[in-house]
């Protein structure tokens, strides 16, 4: 692989955008080997949590405009352009925290969107600029976008195209934490490894249930996390530590 570096550390995995020419702008090549190594990590039993990042400067300037200016309707709707490949950050059931410096713009942005954790250094700058290219945020811009900051903010930023720096950012609930600047992937690996810590069972149910609140009614959005709670007393993992807590001791988690 050469647009995505791959790195396990102390149980966290480590993706790595790797086109600085292009400001790791997304084309085929680097979304194919980032399925690739999501679902590696995603599979790989040493893996508790997982970071994608862009490196100390940039994140992703967005989709590669180079790739798309030609592309027609049918051509776009046979291959399944976006939705066949970008869903698999989504749909990793592992956590994926974003580790953001520099710009995070259109796909970008909407890579970060779909993780888990965003954190940010202080330069960090988000927005969904496709309106100035004549298109529409299409990897989930528009959707994640509201849900995360409400209608009415979402709707500024996409008809306007403005980009936030990112302390506006964090103050609307698209950002987790800012931090200094180059600081974004050690706070991220702090991160990482408190939930690799965990039990990996009871990390995977509590982010299925919190992505449940964003697809269901909150009272089945209730009944999902009531079963959830109550297929966890099946876990010796949920014995092990509650018996820790009785004793004042660390748990032991086996992850079963």
């Amino acid at each position: 692989m050469t647009t995505v570096l791959r790195e396990v550390r102390d149980g966290v995995g480590i993706a790595t955008l790797n086109r600085p020419l292009a400001r790791n702008a997304l084309n085929r090549q680097l979304i194919a080997e980032l399925v690739a190594v999501v679902r590696g990590f995603e599979a790989d039993p040493a893996v508790g949590a997982i970071i994608l990042t862009g490196g100390p400067d940039m994140f992703c300037a967005g989709a590669d405009i180079k790739e798309m200016t030609e592309k027609t309707f049918a051509g776009a709707y046979l291959e399944d352009f976006v939705s066949r490949d970008w869903d698999a950050i989504n749909a990793c059931r592992k956590p994926v925290i974003a580790a953001v410096a520099g710009n995070a713009l259109g796909g970008g942005c909407e890579f970060a969107l779909m993780c888990d954790i965003v954190i940010a250094d202080e330069t960090a700058r988000f927005g969904q600029p496709e309106v100035a290219v004549g298109t529409i945020p299409g990897g989930g811009g528009t959707q994640r976008l509201a849900r995360s900051i409400g209608k009415a903010k979402a709707m500024e930023l996409c008809l306007t195209g403005r980009i936030i720096d990112a302390t506006e950012a964090e103050r609307i609930g698209i950002v987790s934490l800012v931090v200094g600047r180059g600081e974004h992937l050690a706070r991220a690996m702090e991160v990482g490894r408190r939930i690799g810590d965990f039990s990996r069972p009871i990390v995977l149910m509590i982010k299925e249930s919190i992505q449940a609140a964003f697809e269901t009614p909150l009272r089945e959005g209730l009944h999902f996390e009531r079963r959830m709670l109550h297929a966890t007393f099946a876990l010796d993992d949920q014995k092990e530590a509650m018996r820790a807590f009785a004793e004042k001791r660390k748990p032991v988690f086996r992850h079963g």
